[in-house]
């Protein structure tokens, strides 16, 4: 798509949404973390009474644990409170409530913001994209490895069980060896495992099984969705440095994901995805907002929840720089095949 009108410093126009409001992001959270525990404790009571509504009041505590991700992702960015110390508090307790190290995520998060759509600085925080030209020039068994990583039961069954569950319980990747990382993975770790233990030990294994595990995970698979389809569509922005640019990596590289409203609210208005990349101080409960009233904003890619179905399943994984959009495995086996017909013509008939 063409690059949006720039106004004139458009930092200016933006910048006065990017203040957070101490009274509404108080009600915010109470708004968020009430019903989650309320709901939480309905679904621990249905365990032993009525088994039959657990299912149901797992999926509504995961919906309102993806809104406490939400305000985490806020505190992360200082864009909840006013002050960084209440940012950092609400942060780390959400963080052990959705299995995130705020520390950790808080460093690799920033890192996604400030290189995203950037193809020399791919690798944190992202989901990992080859380019065509990568994947055409690598051995069978690494593009093997990567069809395998990019498949939808991959990304979306396994995924949140590899990032939430495992990934984070240990300081890997970047910034993993800094003290205060560390100190965090650990002391996210050892409040975990006080939770776990306090449920084991006063409500039973069997909400440990029914409730608190099933609720984490579809979490984690409704974020992990929401983060894939709001970046992996197939005018998604790439470039390389030097010709790398924010503004058209946040308004072309990120979409708009138009959800219906009770799902905009319970997922934090994270679909406004464009605008948050743009000025990441925006509190969630202000991105729409924004959205509405800085038209130059809705030049952004919209992307239909229907859509975003489509493209969670789409082949649409390898980065193709000389058509600039995403094309699929597909296309790159029949760049596969032709090349080894070249290389081996059949061989003519002979005469009699």
């Amino acid at each position: 798509m063409s690059q949006p009108r720039k106004p004139i410093r458009w930092t200016l126009r933006v910048r006065p949404y990017a203040r957070p409001q101490d009274a509404r992001s108080v009600l915010e959270a109470l708004l968020t973390f009430l019903p989650f525990a309320g709901l939480w404790a309905g679904a621990a009571w249905a365990a032993g009474h009525l088994a039959w509504a657990v299912p149901a009041l797992d999926l509504a505590a995961a919906l309102f644990l993806v809104r406490v991700f939400i305000l985490q992702h806020d505190a992360g960015h200082g864009s909840f409170f006013q002050r960084a110390a209440w940012n950092d508090r609400l942060g780390f307790w959400a963080g052990v409530l959705t299995l995130t190290p705020y520390a950790h995520w808080r460093l690799t998060h920033a890192r996604h913001h400030a290189t995203s759509g950037n193809l020399d600085k791919r690798g944190v925080g992202d989901v990992h994209t080859l380019t065509l030209a990568e994947y055409l020039k690598a051995p069978p068994r690494r593009r093997l490895l990567y069809r395998l990583y990019r498949h939808p039961l991959t990304m979306f069954l396994l995924g949140p069980i590899a990032i939430f569950m495992l990934g984070y319980r240990l300081p890997l990747g970047y910034g993993g060896d800094r003290p205060a990382v560390r100190r965090g993975v650990a002391l996210t770790n050892l409040a975990l495992l006080g939770l776990w233990t306090g449920i084991a030990l006063f409500l039973g294994w069997r909400v440990f099984l029914l409730v608190y595990l099933p609720v984490q995970y579809l979490a984690g698979m409704i974020g992990v969705f929401l983060f894939y389809v709001q970046h992996q569509f197939e005018d998604a922005y790439w470039e390389e440095d030097p010709d790398w640019q924010y503004l058209r990596a946040a308004m072309e590289g990120s979409s708009y994901l138009k959800l219906p409203r009770p799902l905009d609210w319970l997922t934090g208005h994270i679909g406004f995805h464009h605008v948050h990349h743009l000025a990441p101080k925006i509190p969630s409960y202000r991105l729409a907002e924004a959205h509405r009233e800085v038209a130059w904003m809705q030049a952004a890619p919209t992307v239909t929840l229907r859509d975003a179905l489509g493209v969670a399943f789409a082949d649409l994984h390898l980065y193709d720089q000389k058509k600039g959009r995403l094309v699929g495995f597909k296309d790159a086996a029949r760049i596969l095949a032709a090349r080894k017909l070249k290389a081996c013509p059949a061989t003519p008939t002979p005469s009699r």
